[in-house]
């Protein structure tokens, strides 16, 4: 498995692009993956989800997850389904969430296959689902909580380190010692003023760093979100429109009801019904309740957050929602415009110049979301054309993800690294941060290719 004996790190998914989070560490007879994630966006990403994975699922050891996104954890149903049989370690509130978001996605997939089968714009023949809503319940079995800052052993001399990185409930920075060797995985850090979530904590150094890159070519903008937020809702409702917010349901979805609700208090917009299209959405929100410490949201604001927004849970009171007419706030997954209920909503509303479609976080090449924040104005869904005439506007305060001197700072906090490696970034994005890296740091960085493996003991 391993080099002359010696511990290898493997790139299976985040090299060159956002999504996709694999990485596998081998040492002797164990084989350990940190984040099994899926890949989206374009297509020839998308398309790795269906391919076989790059070792059998049975060899594999221990999964350890840095957080609940689908891009780190989506795809963990079919590698059970595939043969993986042990355990998925992850933070209490990491399980508490992929209790929500596996089984919506295998929900979500069903669905879409079928609809797709019914209305014949599938490519292929006989579409069917990457998982099912069985698989994911069966990926749940298999996962086990790890406290923050706890050491866990998982055989073979190899070590590992729950470490808050911010950014989500639950999610964390994951440090491995093997053979003495210790390599950190930073998974998504957060953003150092995001509203909701605490900091993620300074690196505290390794042997090998291998570090996210969403933001490796952006800072976030010196504003207040609610600054920014405010006069996009009120100038749709002067207008009688409705306010169409895609939304990752777990975390965005949270922050954005948070700052609605403080804006209706303080009167800064007019009260209009606000909708929260995502039972996901609506039992992450009572999660951030039950996890408090690990958010700084005061109480009066988290129960405000809570209230501002009608649930709606069943298909009959989405498509209900897509007669109504505004002013009003539909917030509804997916943040990318990828799948789900935020689909039916584009295309009853995206066609009046009254609404806004309003972009709340990152849009990973080839999703609608990136082509309606590059100046698209028809969208393909379904299978058919449809035209955007809605006011279309991307929101630059309200990303999770630290920006590129944050990372910085960040890195800046510990000893340098023999290495480090950039990745979960598009390529513009991490090369602009592997430059600043090398010459305002003066590390040894690079940006890894898609499948390589690398030594742990002395990387090139």
């Amino acid at each position: 498995m391993s080099f002359h004996g010696q511990p290898t790190l493997r790139f299976l998914g985040a090299a060159g692009t956002v999504t996709g989070s694999r990485y596998l560490v081998e040492w002797r007879q164990r084989r350990i993956l940190i984040d099994c994630g899926l890949f989206q966006g374009f297509k020839q990403l998308r398309r790795r989800n269906r391919k076989p994975f790059p070792v059998r699922p049975s060899t594999i050891d221990a999964v350890l997850l840095t957080h609940a996104h689908l891009d780190h954890s989506g795809y963990l149903p079919a590698l059970v389904r595939a043969g993986f049989r042990g355990r998925v370690l992850c933070t209490p509130a990491t399980k508490e969430l992929c209790g929500l978001i596996l089984p919506d996605s295998g929900h979500l997939q069903e669905e879409e296959a079928k609809y797709a089968r019914r209305k014949k714009y599938s490519e292929h023949k006989k579409p069917t689902p990457l998982y099912t809503l069985k698989d994911a319940r069966a990926a749940l079995e298999r996962f086990d909580t790890v406290a923050f800052n706890e050491r866990v052993d998982l055989g073979e001399g190899i070590h590992a380190e729950f470490i808050p990185a911010g950014h989500l409930l639950g999610a964390a920075q994951i440090l491995l010692t093997i053979n003495g060797t210790t390599v950190h995985f930073s998974g998504d850090l957060g953003h150092d003023k995001d509203p909701l979530m605490r900091a993620p904590v300074p690196f505290g150094g390794a042997d090998v760093l291998v570090c996210e890159s969403t933001y490796g070519n952006r800072k976030h903008p010196e504003i207040d979100p609610e600054a920014e937020l405010a006069p996009k809702l009120k100038r749709t409702f002067e207008r009688g429109g409705t306010v169409l917010i895609p939304s990752f349901a777990v975390g965005r979805a949270q922050g954005l009801m948070y700052h609605v609700a403080r804006l209706m208090k303080r009167e800064e917009i007019p009260y209009v019904p606000v909708f929260l299209n995502s039972p996901m959405a609506v039992d992450a929100t009572e999660i951030y309740h039950r996890h408090h410490s690990e958010h700084h949201v005061n109480w009066d604001d988290c129960v405000n957050m809570f209230r501002v927004a009608k649930r709606v849970n069943t298909v009959e009171q989405s498509k209900d929602l897509n007669t109504r007419l505004g002013p009003m706030i539909i917030i509804s997954a997916s943040g990318m415009l990828t799948g789900g209920r935020i689909l039916h909503h584009l295309i009853s509303f995206g066609g009046d110049r009254r609404n806004t479609i309003v972009l709340s976080g990152f849009q990973a090449g080839g999703t609608r979301g990136a082509a309606l924040a590059g100046g698209a104005r028809s969208l393909r869904i379904f299978g058919k054309e449809h035209r955007i005439n809605a006011e279309v506007v991307q929101l630059e305060t309200f990303s999770g993800h630290a920006d590129a001197d944050e990372i910085l700072a960040w890195m800046r906090s510990s000893p340098p690294p023999r290495m480090t490696f950039l990745t979960h970034g598009e390529p513009e994005a991490a090369d602009t941060l592997r430059r600043r890296v090398a010459y305002e740091l003066g590390r040894n960085v690079r940006v890894p290719e898609h499948l390589e493996t690398i030594r742990l003991d002395a990387p090139k």
